[in-house]
């Protein structure tokens, strides 16, 4: 790939905000809702964070959950891209140790064809679901070696979206289409464009190799927060400089939820903590309504994983959450934070981003 110092990864903060924002999108489907209802909320998000001066649009993959309808990134992303005209869309990420390398080339040239020079690819080494579903997905019980083997296949992904295998190699004569090889077939003319990609983690693995390798870095603050600044630090410290970036480029997750009223913040995120507990405890399901966690009678160790959890996540009134984000960015040095916000209602999550939009004065685009 050319140097292009950054195109398509660096962003500029946009009205008051801190720093560039972005939207982490989930597809969340909440109780009482379908799959449908989700992906027209996430449709109606896209065209929201576009015209309100967001500057990315991802989409997680995730499988086996049935409150997250996003287990086809590509797919969802293709939809999203039939329905914006300006806002990045890409992956946060695909779980590339779940697919062929040649695939994820495919699906991605595809996307940068279908939304020339738009497009990110944020990869991580996580099954992205539990170890039986992830045994299903990659036709073996031996997940150790997919993430073992996460350099090698990112090495793998990197050369078939530049074309570039080097003669001898068993790929060599295997090409990702649409991709560069068809600027060399005759009279063909390829976009200049390539999806470029990011490595995602919650530790400290992504980091260096992200580091190492020049990539642009995105770190899972939503969820594992304790991890936050030794990763950022441990990516700064790695960084070798690369055709890609001359300097780091760091974005983390976040949760963050606002809402005209500060307690009704409160019940949406209780809800959203009542969904994680029956995630980690087997028992995935729905996104429960704010009146089904009211109702459900918390033990005390539920009790206590409900404040350790939301304790991470910035919700209230809309300059609360300001407040909140401002200081997270102060704190870390990200370069830009991708916010997710997890409520049952796809109209409350669409409300927060456009109060967030709103308390940082972010422009409004026709």
């Amino acid at each position: 790939m050319d140097a292009n110092d950054g195109e398509g990864i660096r962003a500029e903060p946009r009205g008051t905000a801190p720093t560039p924002l972005s939207v982490l999108d989930l597809v969340t489907v909440g109780s009482g809702r379908t799959a449908t209802d989700a992906l027209h909320t996430s449709v109606a998000l896209a065209k929201l964070a576009e015209s309100r001066g967001y500057h990315r649009h991802w989409v997680a993959e995730h499988h086996s959950m049935p409150g997250v309808a996003s287990s086809s990134p590509a797919v969802i992303l293709a939809h999203l891209a039939a329905h914006t005209t300006r806002i990045r869309l890409g992956s946060g990420g695909v779980m590339l140790p779940n697919h062929a390398p040649l695939v994820i080339a495919e699906q991605f040239g595809t996307l940068e064809a279908l939304a020339p020079g738009r497009v990110d690819l944020g990869l991580g080494r996580a099954p992205g679901t539990d170890g039986a579903t992830a045994a299903a997905l990659r036709r073996t019980d031996r997940l150790g070696e997919g993430a073992d083997d996460f350099p090698q296949q990112l090495a793998e992904l990197t050369r078939f979206l530049d074309d570039d295998f080097p003669d001898g190699h068993p790929y060599a004569r295997i090409h990702a289409v649409p991709g560069p090889v068809q600027a060399t077939s005759p009279g063909g003319v390829q976009s200049p464009h390539r999806p470029p990609i990011w490595l995602l983690g919650s530790s400290g693995f992504s980091a260096r190799l992200a580091g190492t390798l020049g990539l642009p870095f995105a770190f899972a603050h939503h969820f594992s927060a304790q991890n936050t600044l030794p990763a950022l630090d441990l990516y700064r410290q790695s960084f070798r400089p690369s055709a890609l970036l001359d300097a780091p480029y760091a974005v983390i997750g976040v949760s963050a939820l606002a809402t005209d009223a500060e307690e009704e913040a409160r019940r949406q995120v209780r809800a959203a903590a009542l969904n994680m507990i029956r995630l980690r405890t087997g028992r995935p399901g729905l996104v429960p309504t704010p009146d089904e966690a009211a109702a459900h009678h918390f033990t005390e160790a539920e009790r206590d994983f409900v404040t350790s959890w939301n304790s991470n996540v910035i919700h209230g009134t809309a300059d609360q959450v300001r407040a909140g984000l401002d200081d997270l960015a102060k704190r870390t040095g990200a370069d830009e934070l991708m916010l997710t916000a997890n409520a049952h209602s796809g109209d409350v999550r669409l409300r927060s981003y456009e109060l967030i939009a709103d308390t940082y004065a972010l422009p409004k685009e026709s």
